[in-house]
């Protein structure tokens, strides 16, 4: 089962890889980086910060995340990867007649599974689960999809490898949400928000604008910078 995967991927990948479009090859570049996304990571903080009462609910919040990271990038890094020592697409001698490096990128570190997937798809599900708003979990679960296929895109990974690694963050994201709200009505009452201001968890809509438009913001600069560089 293993090899017909294995072979399914070094068929399919080389089809979802790029390396023929200056633009897009920027693109992926730019969004797989993880310093493009601070300035949502700082929205993101700012949300919790915001919408929480007690700095034990913050605290618990930033705790469960940090849970969700240690069992999806955490293990991936440090348990999975070695153990099964599958070499990234664009650093596996089989590949390099078929696909090469962008730009010069070639990670460091075996491929499977992405901690790159786990790690975006974990804290998305999360912090959907955790405000429930249709367009801020629209955001969240494109930022997640975006930064997977930018790991195909620049050959980092293969299919299977971001499949499950989206699989497992959000397996993992579900769990621990499950611990976040037995752990949350220990230390507060039952909230159920009814009110044109706020979801039903307590967030607030203006808030979650102000990330949505971060979102959008940080899509455009990365768009920009991109056709700047590809010239």
């Amino acid at each position: 089962m293993f090899q017909t995967i294995d072979s399914i991927d070094k068929w399919l990948l080389p089809m979802l890889m790029g390396g023929n479009d200056m633009f897009s090859d920027e693109f992926a570049l730019l969004l797989t980086n993880g310093l493009t996304w601070i300035p949502l990571y700082i929205g993101l903080v700012l949300l919790v910060v915001k919408n929480n009462e007690k700095a034990s609910q913050t605290l618990l919040v930033f705790a469960m995340i940090a849970l969700a990271l240690l069992f999806t990038g955490g293990l991936t890094d440090i348990v999975v990867k070695p153990l099964v020592g599958r070499p990234r697409p664009v650093a596996d001698p089989s590949m390099a007649s078929v696909i090469s490096a962008i730009n010069g990128y070639v990670p460091s570190g075996y491929s499977f599974f992405s901690a790159h997937a786990a790690n975006t798809f974990a804290v998305a599900v999360f912090m959907t689960l955790l405000v429930r708003k249709w367009n801020f979990t629209l955001v969240m679960l494109f930022w997640a999809v975006v930064n997977a296929w930018t790991r195909l895109y620049l050959g980092a990974h293969y299919p299977s490898d971001v499949l499950v690694g989206a699989v497992w963050g959000t397996l993992v994201a579900l769990l621990v949400y499950r611990l976040y709200r037995w752990l949350y009505f220990k230390i507060s009452t039952r909230l159920h928000y009814i009110s044109n201001e706020y979801t039903r968890t307590g967030y607030g809509l203006g808030d979650i604008e102000v990330v949505d438009f971060i979102f959008l913001m940080t899509l455009i600069f990365v768009v920009i910078l991109s056709c700047i560089l590809a010239h």
